[in-house]
């Protein structure tokens, strides 16, 4: 006997009733339950069944989608749970159980991923949890165990921080769509995520091709095509949001997506409103990583591109005219404060020097 060992095993009725019907073998353990008690409650016909190597469901009938969600987590996580916290205390007679002192279920890295996360998510265009064959579960890549039964691992570097929907831990819209997208080969159901990502304003569309260029999907000819319609909707979705934020906020009518020239001169770039009275312009940065860059050379590939965004903002800003600088997160998220931003820059036009005179031309 260890100090981990229960002073007396508790009756398995306690079990039965516990809110938390999916637990490891580990957990049973911890509650007195040996092998061959587990292997009497798991016998053909019997109260319990086993879900998946060394996890178990505390009763006959199919598991819930819920208890499936848990049972892959247990199954990929493998948690070492103390006895005092392997079942969430009984409340008291007509209680209710607390969000707040509810244990939380431990299940080390591991979180859902794919199509089930994207269900969580309430993403309208993924199929019901309920209708999965397979739950994917991101991993550390050192994990050593293998996809079994409707666990399905998926093994990654650098694992993003989970959100917790439902109870349990989930990857972000974008990193669920980059797993999600590599077990599909329907072309249509790739463009369906991926716009509904975007319209939904699920994720910014640079982030989802981050993401895909990550998992070297960008080299599959129907992923790459609807990336093109993603990015071609990501950036109508991010003109719609600041052609609402000048009228709702009662901004001065621009010129919209114009060219600036100097009179005879070199082309200075296009910006997707101006105001010439103030010489105020505004750009939005809906830059996306470049199609098939390996990732080594990705990082690589946004400096070079954020340098041209630089030497453009200060070549139009030593010409005096003041760039406001957009990303259609900030439009999404705090439409308010950006009008603030451009309401200010045209007022303070009064106090600046005039600005060089410029050719405006379409874009």
């Amino acid at each position: 006997m260890n100090h981990n060992t229960p002073l007396s095993p508790r009756p398995l009725q306690h079990l039965a009733e516990s809110p938390q019907r999916v637990l490891s073998g580990a957990q049973l353990k911890s509650h007195g339950v040996g092998s061959a008690t587990l292997n009497e409650q798991c016998r053909p016909g019997g109260p319990w069944q086993q879900l998946l190597p060394g996890v178990y469901l505390l009763h006959p009938g199919p598991p819930t989608a819920d208890e499936r969600l848990h049972a892959v987590l247990l199954y990929a996580g493998r948690p070492q749970t103390r006895a005092a916290d392997a079942i969430p205390a009984q409340p008291a007679h007509g209680e209710a159980h607390s969000p707040q002192t509810t244990p939380q279920a431990p299940y080390a890295n591991a979180m859902i991923t794919g199509l089930a996360a994207l269900a969580l998510h309430r993403f309208a265009s993924a199929p019901p949890l309920e209708s999965l064959d397979r739950i994917d579960v991101l991993v550390p890549r050192t994990r050593r165990l293998r996809s079994t039964g409707f666990a399905r691992l998926v093994r990654g570097h650098g694992l993003p921080t989970p959100q917790r929907i439902a109870g349990v831990p989930v990857a972000p819209v974008a990193r669920a769509l980059a797993d999600a997208v590599a077990q599909l080969a329907e072309a249509g159901a790739v463009r369906r995520l991926l716009t509904e990502a975007v319209r939904g304003g699920h994720c910014e569309p640079a982030a989802v091709v981050r993401e895909l260029n990550q998992a070297k999907l960008l080299t599959r000819p129907h992923v790459v095509d609807a990336v093109d319609s993603l990015l071609a909707e990501g950036r109508a979705i991010a003109e719609d949001r600041l052609y609402a934020m000048v009228r709702e906020h009662g901004l001065p009518d621009p010129l919209w997506n114009v060219d600036l020239r100097m009179p005879g001169g070199p082309h200075l770039g296009g910006v997707d409103a101006f105001w010439p009275d103030q010489a105020v312009a505004v750009e939005l940065d809906t830059r996306a990583p470049r199609h098939g860059l390996r990732p080594e050379l990705q990082q690589e590939s946004d400096g070079l591109e954020w340098s041209e965004y630089a030497r453009k903002r200060e070549h139009l800003e030593r010409l005096g005219i003041t760039v406001v600088h957009l990303t259609p997160r900030k439009l999404r998220e705090s439409p308010d404060l950006q009008a603030t931003v451009v309401r200010t820059a045209l007022m303070a036009s009064v106090d600046r020097e005039p600005a060089a005179y410029v050719m405006v031309l379409p874009h």
